[in-house]
């Protein structure tokens, strides 16, 4: 368990005992029809680029649509009937389209930092219970922490969810889809680790993202932390020390 780890389970514990976790008892426990994420895709292909440089003015004004596809989100949670794929997709899309409207709503802003209620430790962006899936008042870390990291051995979800910052991996600008999951997945995690604004990696020089520091209990369950970057990363050089790169939490824009 890293420090990240311990930080992140102790607001947990002061979260439940405040009356502020999410209960998600009542989710995926009965059939439940399939989600379309097409008209995600349609805006992502409209305001975010290849690079993952998002156009938030253009996501105000068509506010409309977007507002459409969450309300979609939100009445079409995932089914026991779904595959894991299909809710890893769902649970991801969610992330993302959701944390587009929660800096749409404070827009004008330099940092998702910079959105907050009272106390930054236990009020994050991250802890505001902003949206509603299948009558469940949610928050976005309970969709990270309490969902994509607990019931599905998959840390490249790290590269796929997005908290709009520079240094946060790239918003893709398609919706993530079953069908192709393990190829998107496996895309966001090449781009990430070969990014040198992300992380510099060569034979010589080993500097990463502080978030595979503050996630590593994640990528431990399914290899070293070594291996997992030379898979995706051939430049990696096992040898060199590593650093971590300062996390700019400016905005993706």
């Amino acid at each position: 368990m890293t420090i990240n780890d311990i930080g992140l389970n102790v607001i947990s514990w002061v979260k439940k005992i405040r009356g502020g976790n999410v209960n998600l008892e009542s989710l995926n426990k009965i059939n439940t029809p399939m989600m379309n994420h097409d008209s995600w895709t349609t805006l992502l292909n409209a305001y975010v680029t290849e690079s993952g440089q998002v156009n938030y003015k253009g996501f105000i004004q068509d506010s409309t649509r977007l507002q459409q596809y969450l309300d979609e989100l939100s009445h079409h949670p995932p089914g026991i009937n779904w595959s894991e794929a299909e809710q890893i997709a769902y649970w991801i899309n969610a992330y993302n389209a959701f944390t587009v409207k929660l800096i749409i709503d404070h827009y004008p802003l330099k940092s998702i930092k910079d959105i907050g209620e009272g106390n930054a430790l236990l009020s994050s962006p991250w802890d505001i219970k902003f949206f509603k899936i299948g009558d469940v008042d949610f928050d976005l870390n309970t969709i990270e922490h309490k969902i994509l990291r607990v019931d599905y051995i998959e840390p490249r979800i790290h590269f796929a969810i997005n908290c709009a910052s520079i240094s946060c991996p790239k918003l893709r600008n398609e919706a993530f889809v079953a069908e192709r999951l393990d190829q998107q997945l496996e895309d966001q995690t090449r781009y990430f680790l070969s990014n040198p604004i992300k992380n510099i990696i060569s034979p010589d020089e080993t500097k990463l993202s502080k978030l595979l520091d503050w996630f590593k209990s994640d990528f431990l369950k399914v290899s070293t932390m070594e291996e997992f970057i030379k898979k995706h990363n051939p430049n990696f050089n096992v040898s060199n020390d590593i650093e971590y790169l300062d996390y700019d939490w400016n905005l993706n824009e």
